[in-house]
């Protein structure tokens, strides 16, 4: 196939350009590189930046080659692709790739006001004011702007992307593939601490709510998994989070009480056995020996292997299996009306409202008196403040 016609002239392109080099399909206007692309709503083509005056002229041939497919070469999505097959990534666990992966998506996907991909900008060109300026946007969010779709505020998400960038630079100039790290001078948003605590009511109608599910033939309308309620006395009365009660097994349970098994740097304890500590371990146990045995599974002699909670196949039951059935639960009881939207509350709202309701507030296990008030949610009651007596 022929080239077509040359291009004529233009004395309004940047003079370190060799016009007759250009690619085909790229136009100068208004100091700017721009291609023509379809329109979105299937009529005509409109204009798309895709780079400004100081792009050079492989800088440009890079960019047509990215769109014939591929990531450019340089640019920020070439950055993490590269970064994917290194040493230092395939290191990490599971979860930890999968939530860079998350955070590349995030940061690569973001769409600049010019219609142009931030993960089709080269490395060089980025820097501190830029990518704060992304950082912000994911945190405050962005309404839909003419053909720019609106971004929801995401707070929590923007400081990971944060992280994610910094990390990112720093090993790409470890290994030469950038000089500079753009994503060292970003500072954090924010993020408004939500502890999803329960009132006492909400508490009480949800798990009254649990049992009655649980009590439901499995697999039937208006079921739920019967491990849910136990779940809720121990996190409650354990003071645990959603993992520390997945993960609980037989060497846990002493003669005192339940040993915790914390995280984060916290410090294990013995919560004295209740009526309905032991109430909701007996029955654990009595449906994971009946699961195990319904699939043939033999019962480990170790009880560190002996896990509390099991799926209904009687293997251990995960942590993401147990958020599922948890949230499907809630949004049962919101849409039911057992209690309302706005009393909604988390697995982990529970070991906030145990420590709330605790005597003693180091029985979470923190470490430090910042912790501790971070989950003690009650109003001190204190003596009014008196004026002292004048000595004579």
């Amino acid at each position: 196939m022929t080239r077509g016609r040359r291009r004529k002239f233009n004395p309004e392109i940047p003079g370190h350009i060799d016009q007759g080099s250009l690619p085909r399909g790229l136009y100068w206007e208004d100091g700017r590189w721009y291609v023509l692309s379809p329109h979105p709503e299937g009529v005509g083509r409109i204009k798309m930046t895709v780079a400004n005056g100081n792009a050079r002229l492989s800088d440009l041939h890079a960019i047509m080659e990215a769109r014939g497919g591929g990531s450019l070469r340089g640019s920020l999505d070439h950055l993490t692709e590269i970064f994917k097959k290194s040493s230092e990534y395939l290191d990490l666990s599971a979860k930890s790739r999968e939530g860079y992966d998350y955070c590349a998506a995030k940061a690569c996907g973001y769409l600049l006001r010019d219609g142009r991909l931030l993960g089709q900008q080269r490395v060089e060109y980025l820097s501190v004011p830029v990518l704060q300026r992304v950082v912000e946007t994911l945190a405050t969010g962005r309404p839909a702007i003419g053909k720019l779709p609106g971004i929801p505020a995401t707070p929590a998400a923007a400081n990971r992307v944060a992280s994610y960038l910094r990390r990112l630079f720093a090993w790409g100039i470890r290994h030469g593939h950038c000089t500079t790290n753009p994503a060292d001078g970003i500072r954090k948003v924010r993020e408004k601490r939500d502890a999803r605590m329960p009132d006492h009511d909400s508490f009480d109608a949800v798990l009254r709510f649990a049992r009655t599910c649980a009590g439901r033939q499995a697999h039937t309308a208006g079921s739920c998994p019967p491990y849910l309620p136990a779940v809720m006395v121990l996190a409650y009365a354990v003071r645990l989070r959603g993992i520390e009660v997945d993960t609980l097994t037989d060497a846990h349970l002493q003669h005192e009480g339940i040993r915790s098994n914390r995280r984060k740097g916290s410090r294990d304890n013995v919560t004295l056995w209740t009526k309905e500590l032991r109430a909701a371990v007996k029955w654990l146990q009595g449906y994971r020996d009946e699961r195990m045995q319904a699939h043939g599974r033999p019962i480990p002699i170790k009880p560190e292997q002996r896990r509390l909670l099991v799926s209904e196949s009687g293997t251990p039951l995960t942590k993401s299996a147990l958020d599922s059935a948890w949230q499907r639960m809630v949004r049962r009881a919101i849409a039911e009306g057992v209690i309302e939207k706005d009393q909604r509350f988390a697995l982990h709202g529970l070991k906030h409202r145990g420590i709330t309701d605790s005597e003693d507030k180091g029985a979470g296990g923190h470490v430090t008196e910042a912790m501790r008030q971070l989950y003690d949610h009650s109003v001190p009651v204190v003596k009014a403040a008196v004026k002292p007596k004048k000595s004579r």
